[in-house]
């Protein structure tokens, strides 16, 4: 076992001899493992940010990668033309999502495990990171419910203390608040928004059915904060 992995990661058995077999070999391998990496991606994507050429792009990436470790090589003189190279060039291309950062650096570091023959590390650093991205989507890590609410609507009168609506409020929510009150001169109702902390979203609908029971409220409408924020 601890000589098929010197021989996967390029240790003592393989050297760091750069011949048309270990180079294709380097290709053939980042090739499949940026297929893997484009479709964990594609099958963990959530939003509307999806781009079907960043999605084909992650695999050149890791291809490309692996041929400019081949082409380096051992010699520091080319790595510096490279590097001189590449810093001509300008990516105007902004990535909006934070999470295809991320994904962009997965398919450099395995491109550069493959193409410098660490193949036990290109295969295995691959195997971790996809798995992490796919446990990432599986649990929902990072989401959360939204709590904050806002809700407007008009009524044909004044809240006063033995109004329907604070009773019902009280049930729902943890706390809210009375942000603003636009009365009219014309009619006797005024228009109200008020802010919530809700106790569980999954209830919104019965707390929405039940005010809608009152009468002389019109115009009910509840949004949550985190729909406000949220790109």
């Amino acid at each position: 076992m601890s000589d098929l992995w010197r021989f996967l990661d390029g240790g003592p058995i393989r050297g760091s001899i750069f011949t048309p077999e270990s180079v294709l070999l380097s290709l053939l391998l980042a090739f499949v493992l940026g297929q893997v990496l484009a479709w964990v991606y594609y099958g963990t994507h959530s939003g509307l940010s999806y781009s079907r050429s960043f999605v084909q792009a992650l695999i050149l990436i890791t291809v490309v990668v692996a041929l400019v470790m081949a082409v380096i090589g051992n010699s520091i003189i080319t790595a510096f033309g490279l590097m001189g190279a590449l810093a001509i060039i300008r990516f105007r291309n902004m990535l909006k999502d934070t999470r295809d950062v991320a994904f962009v650096f997965c398919a450099l570091v395995i491109g550069m495990a493959a193409g410098s023959q660490r193949y036990a590390i290109a295969v295995v650093g691959a195997a971790v990171l996809c798995s992490i991205a796919v446990y990432l989507h599986l649990v929902s890590f990072g989401s959360h419910r939204p709590r904050n609410a806002f809700l407007r609507f008009y009524l044909d009168g004044m809240i006063g203390p033995e109004h329907a609506l604070p009773s019902i409020l009280k049930r729902y929510c943890s706390s809210f608040l009375l942000i603003s009150m636009q009365r009219s001169d014309a009619v006797d109702g005024a228009e109200y928004a008020y802010e919530l902390m809700v106790r569980d979203c999954r209830r919104n609908d019965e707390m929405l059915l039940e005010l809608g029971n009152i009468d002389s409220m019109e115009g009910i409408s509840l949004t949550m904060q985190e729909e406000l924020l949220e790109v």
